[in-house]
């Protein structure tokens, strides 16, 4: 990921693409300036809230004053106001595309009746200040963002808003009660005004009020509107800094030979072609993630870098660790689903045996990489007893943890700049920190080989996909009893997939009686089905991480699918029979589904020859997603035409984010239908490598859009994944109605 091409260091390019840009670069853009950055103090004034550390001193300054607020309710860890009335939001999370740079300073704008043309964000850190205020920890994950820190971002717009107040108030010796604020000003009696610019470093000394009044939800003028994002010229126009893009002086780079078999070790290496590469620095023998060992080598730009790893002559030791072959693997799974495992539900299955109707079905879905377009890269610079990270991570805080393990450092001598990401979709949440821990086992060792300078890990593409963590393969079987009119009598069903928990941080509290709550999830809700649902986790030689939406992945598309079944079997309309089964309980599910049906002209409008519908719904991290699509077949291809969607997400901060989620959701979900969107396994090996082989969709795949929110004032829920799982089975589901046939397996199979 090319930016800031002022910046861009050539000898990250092949020598032939190096030559052909110097001569094909203008002086005009040689000269080009780096993005420039608010500074903590406006020239001329104090912003207020100039260090994040300050939250930890006002708390304890003003303890008594304040109530003893956390870090996490402190403005002067979250809002600059410069003198020239720029306002700069802090937010706690990763930006990988999910656009929290714009709302969650929406949020705090909205109550600090700030004016949204001078607000400005940028990122975080480990600093206790920017934990998520429900779990405690520095994360961004489970589409929690913005509904974790919608009260916490209004309540500190409000505190700062009624600092200014009283700064104002003091100058003026005024009553608070008599003043208000508008689009960054405070106003007086007798027409006075003040810019918060004015007011800021008089604010930053007054003690910070504990409790505040927030707005009512009718008198929002920020949120709720379409708000074209912060970054988003910055993007378009190429200038954006990612992780990728850090560069400090003297800086080395550092790829690494990964054993091509997942825990293996290295039996000999021979690195003298690659020390003799121009431009390595050294070769390093590091050790790896889930106790692997690879090589290092360590250059003055990636080219280098990486033409020394391809000259290194390594052989590997793999005898002592399990190679997986996914189609040994499937037959495994296959008997596994077989015998006695844990049981989530337990309901009688005696109708089963004498329902009117039964339905035997097995699905199977592949291993996912997760495949960002800005891999994986970490920086890490040594000096002073203390240790800074820049990297675009999801998880600050174990970041933070695991560097300074290995560095042998307190955590608090570690400083983790969050940097902008280019995707992630949960790759950049790693319980293990895999990449984190391999940038510092680098550093750290190439600080021993006598380079004391800032080391920046770069991953390949390639190297992610074939040596990342996965969505984890799971196979389903289900056996259904149901009756001529839909009713279902019993629905017995087994799932086969590794735990992605088991072992982690999260393990204490997502694995219960021995079944991975991730693995289950979105499993017979919202449907009031009598249901025997069994897991079985086998542990696999393959590393698995969540992926966007996690167990929804599958859960949707099984139940989706086989609901719509039933429905077809039956005679039913699918979207009459979804909502027959809703009954009075799921009015946010009958409401997204139904406004998806109005806005598609589904029963009404008459589609053209060799097109059909697909329904489907479901819910996760608590909002509700419905897709109505049009889809046919062409030369033996599932061809997806149109999606609406029918979204209910509370009150939506930003519309216009909202749909830009959905829209990128659903395109990750029609990847996962299309031929080629698994990954599989042969004698250990991972078999793809890039996008060539593991594919993604193009813009010839893309359907048209029509994306409509459900209103509300409630507060928000999740929509970062949410999006993704009803895609599949209502892509499915069109299929099926083409064909006569229904699909049981990702990627589609039209065979």
């Amino acid at each position: 990921m090319l930016t800031n091409i002022a910046n861009f260091d050539y000898r990250e390019l092949p020598r032939a693409m190096q030559r052909l840009m110097v001569q094909g670069l203008t002086g005009e853009a040689a000269t080009l300036p780096r993005r420039s950055f608010l500074k903590m103090a406006g020239a001329g004034g104090l912003a207020l809230g100039a260090f994040p550390h300050l939250a930890m001193a006002q708390a304890d300054g003003a303890a008594q004053a304040a109530g003893a607020l956390k870090p996490t309710q402190q403005p002067s860890a979250f809002v600059q106001i410069a003198s020239n009335g720029e306002v700069t939001v802090t937010i706690n999370r990763l930006e990988f595309g999910q656009g929290v740079q714009t709302g969650l300073p929406m949020i705090l704008a909205e109550e600090l009746d700030a004016d949204w043309a001078l607000v400005r964000s940028r990122n975080g850190s480990n600093d206790a200040a920017y934990v998520d205020p429900l779990f405690g920890i520095n994360m961004t994950g489970g589409s929690h963002s913005i509904k974790n820190s919608f009260t916490q971002y209004r309540e500190l717009g409000a505190r700062a808003r009624a600092m200014l107040l009283s700064a104002a108030a003091a100058r003026w010796k005024a009553g608070v009660a008599t003043l208000r604020t508008q689009a960054g000003m405070v106003l007086g009696p007798g027409g006075r005004k003040l810019g918060y610019g004015e007011l800021a470093e008089a604010a930053m000394a007054l003690p910070v009020p504990e409790k505040v009044t927030l707005k009512n939800p009718k008198d929002f003028r920020i949120i709720g509107r379409p708000t074209t994002r912060l970054d988003a010229r910055a993007k378009s126009s190429g200038r954006q800094d990612f992780g990728i893009d850090v560069r400090h002086p003297g800086q080395l780079t550092a790829v690494v030979a990964h054993p091509p078999v997942f825990g293996a070790r290295l039996a000999s290496v021979d690195d003298s072609a690659a020390r003799a590469v121009k431009g390595v620095k050294a070769v390093l023998r590091v050790p790896l993630d889930r106790g692997a060992e690879g090589v290092a080598v360590v250059a003055d730009g990636y080219w280098p870098a990486k033409l020394g790893r391809d000259a290194l002559k390594l052989q590997w030791d793999t005898a002592s660790v399990e190679k997986v072959d996914t189609e040994k693997q499937l037959a495994q799974y296959r008997e596994l689903a077989g015998r006695p495992g844990s049981r989530k539900f337990d309901a009688d299955m005696a109708p089963l045996a004498t329902a009117p109707r039964q339905l035997e079905a097995e699905f199977v879905f592949p291993y996912l990489a997760h495949a960002p377009m800005e891999p994986l890269n970490c920086t890490v610079k040594l000096s002073n007893g203390r240790a800074e990270l820049w990297v675009g991570t999801q998880c600050a805080g174990l970041d933070a943890a695991a560097a300074a393990r290995v560095l042998s450092l307190k955590p608090e001598q570690v400083t983790v700049h969050v940097q902008m990401a280019g995707g992630g979709f949960g790759r950049r949440f790693v319980g293990t920190s895999d990449f984190v821990v391999e940038a510092c086992e680098i550093a750290k060792a190439a600080r021993a080989a006598g380079f004391d300078v800032p080391v920046r890990l770069l991953w390949s593409r390639e190297d992610d996909i074939k040596g990342g963590y996965y969505r984890p393969m799971h196979l389903h079987h289900a056996r259904i009893g149901f009756d001529e009119r839909g009713r279902i009598l019993a629905w017995d069903h087994v799932i086969v997939g590794q735990s992605i928990t088991t072992g982690t941080v999260f393990g204490q509290f997502q694995v219960k009686d021995g079944i991975d709550a991730t693995a289950t999830e979105g499993m017979r809700d919202p449907y009031p089905l009598p249901m025997r649902l069994t897991v079985h986790h086998p542990q696999v030689n393959v590393p698995v991480l969540w992926w966007r939406s996690v167990g929804s992945t599958h859960t949707a598309f099984v139940m989706e699918t086989l609901i719509d079944e039933i429905a077809r079997s039956t005679k039913q309309d699918p979207v009459a029979y979804r909502i027959q089964l809703f009954a009075d309980k799921h009015p946010r599910h009958r409401a997204a589904l139904q406004l998806a049906v109005d806005k598609s002209g589904y029963g009404k409008k008459q589609l053209p020859d060799g097109r059909a519908w697909g329904v489907a719904v479901h819910e996760s991290f608590d909002s509700v997603v419905a897709y109505v699509v049009e889809a046919s077949v062409k030369d033996g291809q599932p061809v997806l035409h149109r999606v609406t969607s029918g979204v209910h997400c509370n009150l939506a901060v930003n519309p216009r984010s909202v749909e830009a989620q959905v829209q990128g959701a659903a395109v990750m979900g029609l990847s996962t239908c299309l031929s080629g969107g698994a990954i599989t396994l042969k004698d250990g090996v991972v078999q793809q490598s890039n996008f060539g082989d593991f594919t993604v969709a193009r813009i010839t795949n893309m359907p048209e859009f029509d994306i409509h929110i459900v209103p509300s004032a409630d507060a928000p829920t999740g929509m970062g994944e949410p999006g993704l799982p009803p895609l599949a089975p209502a892509f499915a589901n069109a299929i099926a109605r083409l064909t006569g046939k229904p699909l049981r397996q990702l990627p589609f199979n039209l065979a």
